[in-house]
């Protein structure tokens, strides 16, 4: 019944303006000794379960479906995203990638330079705290299972199951900042921090947005403000994010993909949920969304620039998009989502 990590070499090779070396491991390895602030809300196994049961998109688009909560981005969403755009501003979610080695970042991009200067090589391994990717489906396994029932053994080192390919054709559905930090007047929130669906809600009350259907939701914790403030997270073991309860609130309201600074859902040490750490590790909420929703999740987002411009128009929703490289198995990929108003 454990959760295995899933790994997958995804090629090598050098083109005439671009040669990409991936690799993709699908856990996070840092150790922490940290543990949650006082208060932090806890779940037990049987809890867990059952939400997970709750929650399930399996066999809703079919016994075949491979594309999850993408589903729920359908043309007229897309049409309604594109008339969000009313001044023609852009702005970009990616954090800039660095070849600077720091205790969030353990294995920084490499780039090489070929023969001619107009040719390189990159090395990226993506998935992790620090470079902003795209989790794909089979990303996550519960119980030996992916998402819709396709066994977590399908997959191999040639590749995964139900790879990134699948969203060849893009993410372009409306997007919606939930900025915690700005709701509470703090400039960030610290590490291990719970985000609950009563602060969502709250959220959604005062900048007069609510959260529907086919929607991206990008959260902001403040992780890169504190980073610049404080210096790189110390370990991958406790961030600022969802109560993995809240995968009902956005099963109830249908949303497509969730964005973060971090990974979306609030790291602890030891895990929220009680007892059943074997299962899930700190990642309850990645297990939930991604196996038993078919969501997929954009880690390592940087919100800050988006979150100045949002207070400088006072929106908070624009068309989101992101375009995910069609790597056939492939277990995500790091991606340049962008917002525009």
């Amino acid at each position: 019944m454990n959760r295995k990590p899933l790994v997958a070499v995804l090629g090598t090779g050098v083109a005439v303006l671009l040669g990409v070396a991936l690799t993709a491991t699908a856990v996070h390895t840092e150790e922490s000794t940290g543990a949650p602030p006082p208060g932090t809300p806890t779940m037990t196994a049987q809890e867990f379960n059952k939400m997970y049961k709750e929650v399930s998109n399996w066999g809703r688009w079919g016994k075949d479906d491979r594309n999850g909560t993408m589903n729920l981005i359908t043309d007229e969403k897309r049409k309604r995203a594109a008339r969000l755009v009313k001044n023609g501003i852009s702005v970009s979610i990616t954090h800039t990638l660095s070849t600077e080695k720091a205790p969030d970042n353990p294995y920084p991009f490499e780039l090489k330079m070929g023969e001619v200067p107009r040719v390189d090589t990159w090395a990226i391994r993506y998935h992790g705290t620090f470079v902003t990717h795209f989790d794909a489906l089979c990303h996550f396994e519960y119980n030996g299972m992916l998402y819709n029932g396709v066994p977590f053994s399908a997959s191999n080192d040639k590749g995964c199951a139900i790879g990134v390919e699948h969203f060849k054709n893009g993410v372009i559905t409306r997007g919606i900042l939930v900025d915690i930090p700005r709701l509470k007047g703090v400039p960030y929130l610290e590490p291990a921090t719970t985000v609950s669906i009563a602060e969502i809600e709250a959220w959604e009350k005062k900048v007069g947005v609510k959260i529907g259907p086919g929607d991206a939701v990008i959260l902001r914790t403040g992780r890169w403000t504190r980073r610049e403030k404080l210096g790189p997270w110390k370990s991958a073991g406790n961030a600022a994010g969802f109560h993995p309860t809240v995968a009902r609130f956005l099963r109830q309201r249908d949303v497509a993909l969730v964005g973060a600074d971090g990974t979306a859902e609030a790291q602890t040490t030891p895990s929220v949920i009680q007892g059943v750490s074997q299962l899930v590790g700190n990642q309850p909420l990645h297990t939930t969304l991604i196996s038993s929703m078919g969501m997929p999740l954009i880690d390592d987002m940087d919100p800050e620039a988006l979150a100045e411009m949002c207070a400088k128009l006072n929106r908070w929703d624009f068309m989101f998009i992101v375009l995910p490289i069609p790597v056939p198995g492939g277990t995500g990929g790091p991606v340049n989502a962008v917002a525009m108003f």
